[in-house]
This record gives C-alpha cells, structure tokens and sequence, in this order.
C-alpha cells in the first residue's frame, strides 16, 4: 500500500467511526473530534479514546483506558499486531467499558 491508499482507507475509517457516533442512540454522550488525522471521543466519566493513523508505518493506533494498541491492514481489515483483534471489534469493547453501555461499530 502507498500512502496515497493509506489516506483514503484511514480517512474512510474515521468518516464511518464518525458516522456511527452520530447515529448512536444510547443514553451516553460521546463526543468526536478530529483534528490533525487524530479523533478523539470524550466520554462523560472524563475518559478518553485516541484514534490516529501512523503515516510511516501504515497502521492505526488506538489508546484507551485499557491499553494502546497498534493495526496493521490485513486482507481488508485492521488487525491488531500484538493480540490479533480486529480494530472494530476492540473500538466496541473499548468505547462500551468507557460509556457504561453497549457501543457497537461496523
């Protein structure tokens, strides 16, 4: 992948995690801000999540209360280097411990 190709899927992604967030009908507010190629969701307990794209390695990292986490795009999905996970996967768990209820990404 070019970087060029690295941009547009890491654009796609953050422009879906966005749309999600705005679609969201749960009882928790969950704020998403992206400036820079980095979002950030705030949640109401003051917590945190940051998503952002790593240009020269081709990956997206995501920290949360829980851990950082590094994916790498395999066969059309971001997989995380270390466990395995899918990143949506690990977003949903991620964001539902941090808002006290289910958040589901797809």
């Amino acid at each position: 992948m070019n970087d060029s190709e690295f941009h547009q899927l890491a654009d796609e992604l953050m422009l879906q995690l966005e749309e999600t967030l705005d679609q969201f009908e749960g009882d928790a507010d969950i704020d998403s801000e992206i400036n820079g190629g980095v979002m950030t969701l705030s949640f109401e307990n003051g917590s945190k999540i940051v998503i952002n794209r790593q240009e020269p390695l081709h990956q997206i990292w995501l920290a949360t209360k829980t851990g950082g986490y590094h994916f790498t795009l395999r066969e059309e999905r971001w997989v995380c280097d270390r466990s395995g996970e899918d990143f949506i996967a690990l977003l949903s768990s991620a964001c539902s411990a941090q808002a006290g209820e289910t958040v589901h990404f797809e």
